[in-house]
């Protein structure tokens, strides 16, 4: 309904518009052609003013060429002649324009009396050039037409001729003159005309208008500051026309939403409180969790320092026992043997930890190479035979290879093997069977150990390759917690991955899995 209401508004002032502009451009344009045509009418006086004052004084010049020869003044007519002859071209160029454009009733005459006025001046010199050659002859007649020339030609004819044009002229100039306050009295009239009836209609319509917006924009208002302040059970009344009840419907829906919202902010506060409590939690457990590590550290730094202190306690107490007594050589063999042995162990536990910090400090180099592997098959599986050799366990190495090459590092990787069958012998039982196997294709390679003992806690498996972290059934390997730890630090070096599971019914599953790429 509004719309139609600012429909007829708009037309109403279009109309108004329209009728303005047209009003301003038929007066523009008549202002303009009369203008123009007033311009023309000053010219003609203008150039017939010009035409009288350049004709009177080539008179003046043929009458000195009379008087004083033949010879004088022969350059100055020349030159009036030339003015002559333009602006002669000039007036019935622009008499031409004006006729056709104020008629002939307006400009009666002026085209014909032009060239009587042009066959006149030819006439008047024509008479000059025959009486100087009747001079110049002796012919006594030319003093007769000297004074008919001068006297009735010139001083009556031909002053007759041009005063005609110009007032003929001063009268077009005055009929446009007239013309132009007219047309302009006209505009001023219309243009008065047309501003009593638009002011009216304009305060009205502007009144109208006004009316029918204030009340809706003042409710659409209130409703704003009011949600504004929180307040979204505030609902703006319809009633209005159909617009503003749409706009008023929207608000509504808005204000419907905002409070949806505003129940649901609070309930993802809640949510928020809630998991933020859950989170405190769960931090509280990792500081928990990180004071945990920091006691197994401080646990593994004292158990390793029981380690490299029982060597060495042994190496010193076989060393004093020998050389305090007499012995023999069978002595003497077997307590170097001692010391061999625990020289052996101290030597490897050093080169553990040498590992680990070079992995902390990221150090860690390998040298990826390309590989036989049915030969570092068979190489890794004559080293874990000579680890077995008087166990009570069995040895199994299964290979499928469906390539011969495989690129890596032949000496680290065979060290996370034997980290892995050392740690499935120390914890098989009597007569248990210990599996290899090893996949290969030309993408990846898989190794996987699996012994029959009694497998891993769950808790124990997810933290079995951490560095330092040993329980007493973690199985991290060697005794210390950096077995396990030094395989995974390996493992990653080569972009590949290391897990645990346990099988059934028992035992432990170890799986190495290496990309087969130099990259």
């Amino acid at each position: 309904m509004y719309k139609k209401k600012l429909t007829i508004f708009a037309m109403v002032m279009a109309t108004l518009l329209v009728a303005t502009s047209a009003l301003v451009a038929i007066s523009s344009y008549t202002t303009r052609a009369n203008l123009t045509q007033n311009a023309i009418a000053q010219s003609l006086l203008q150039e017939h003013l010009l035409l009288s004052s350049v004709s009177y004084r080539l008179f003046k010049q043929l009458t000195d060429e009379l008087i004083f020869g033949k010879g004088a003044n022969q350059a100055e007519v020349r030159n009036k002649r030339k003015i002559i002859e333009s602006s002669l071209l000039k007036i019935k160029t622009l008499e031409a324009q004006q006729r056709l454009a104020l008629g002939e009733q307006v400009t009666k005459g002026s085209v014909e009396d032009t060239e009587a006025l042009e066959q006149l001046l030819d006439n008047i010199i024509s008479d000059f050039r025959v009486i100087i050659a009747q001079y110049s002859q002796g012919d006594l007649s030319k003093e007769s037409r000297i004074q008919y020339l001068l006297e009735v030609t010139i001083d009556n004819q031909f002053r007759e001729a041009i005063n005609a044009a110009v007032n003929r002229q001063s009268k077009v100039v005055t009929y446009l003159e007239a013309r132009i306050d007219a047309t302009n009295q006209s505009i001023l009239g219309y243009s008065i005309l047309l501003a009593t009836l638009s002011v009216p209609v304009v305060i009205y319509g502007c009144y109208w208008l006004l009316g029918i917006l204030y009340q809706p924009l003042q409710s659409i208002r209130l409703g704003a500051e009011a949600v504004a302040k929180g307040n979204y059970d505030y609902r703006i009344p319809r009633g209005f026309d159909q617009e503003f009840d749409d706009i008023a419907s929207a608000f509504n829906t808005m204000a419907d939403a905002l409070n949806n919202q505003q129940q649901q902010e609070k309930q993802y506060q809640q949510q928020l409180e809630y998991e933020v409590g859950q989170r405190t939690t769960a931090l509280t457990e990792a500081n928990n969790q990180l004071r945990q590590n920091e006691s197994a550290r401080r646990e593994f730094l004292a158990d390793i320092s029981h380690e490299l202190r029982t060597p060495i306690t042994i190496i010193r107490g076989e060393s004093q026992v020998t050389l305090r007594q007499k012995a023999d050589n069978d002595t003497l063999r077997e307590t170097l043997g001692i010391v061999l042995e625990q020289s052996l162990a101290l030597s490897k536990l050093v080169d553990d930890l040498l590992f680990i910090a070079r992995t902390e400090a990221g150090k860690l180099r390998i040298a990826p190479a390309e590989q036989d592997l049915p030969t570092f098959v068979a190489d890794v599986e004559k080293r874990a035979s000579s680890m077995v050799a008087g166990k009570p366990v069995y040895l199994t190495v299964n290979a499928e290879l469906l390539t011969d090459t495989a690129v890596f590092d032949d000496e680290r990787i065979r060290q996370v093997l034997l980290i892995l069958l050392d740690n499935a012998i120390g914890h098989s039982p009597d007569k248990g069977e210990i599996v290899l196997s090893v996949y290969a294709n030309p993408a990846a390679i898989r190794f996987t150990v699996t012994d029959q003992g009694t497998g891993m806690d769950e808790q124990h498996i997810k933290r079995v390759f951490e560095r330092y972290f040993s329980a007493s059934d973690s199985r991290s390997g060697q005794g210390n917690g950096l077995g396990l730890a030094i395989a995974k630090a390996i493992t990653d070096a080569h972009q590949g991955t290391i897990s645990a599971h346990n099988v059934e019914p028992s035992g432990c599953c170890f799986t190495v899995e290496l990309p087969n790429t130099r990259s």
